[in-house]
């Protein structure tokens, strides 16, 4: 009888944009998703990497994923926060990012 190998989500890096204000639901979306804190330097490096803005429109947090199930589901939690992605039908990544979330 074979048995189904699981492996466990990898945690998403993340890091804090220098001298950039920190969104007010920032709590609430860290809260949310299992994450590594890493320099920003070591997030951009993740295959696949999302911004999220602040509420004056800048990039405060970034967040790498390694696989393309840690970032889809990292992606679905932003969305049911409410958060918008403004890449979502972009057709290839935009200034190193995959996706870029501002809230609604």
């Amino acid at each position: 009888m074979a048995s189904l190998l699981h492996l466990p989500e990898s945690p998403l890096k993340t890091a804090l944009i220098e001298h950039v204000q920190i969104a007010k639901i920032d709590s609430t979306i860290i809260g949310n998703l299992l994450l590594d804190h890493a320099s920003a330097a070591e997030v951009r490096q993740e295959a696949l990497v999302i911004g999220i803005r602040n509420e004056a429109g800048e990039i405060y947090r970034i967040i790498g994923a390694d696989r393309l199930a840690s970032y889809t589901n990292a992606v679905e939690e932003l969305a049911d926060l409410e958060l918008v992605d403004e890449l979502q039908d972009a057709h290839s990544a935009q200034d190193g990012y995959d996706s870029i979330f501002r809230i609604a």
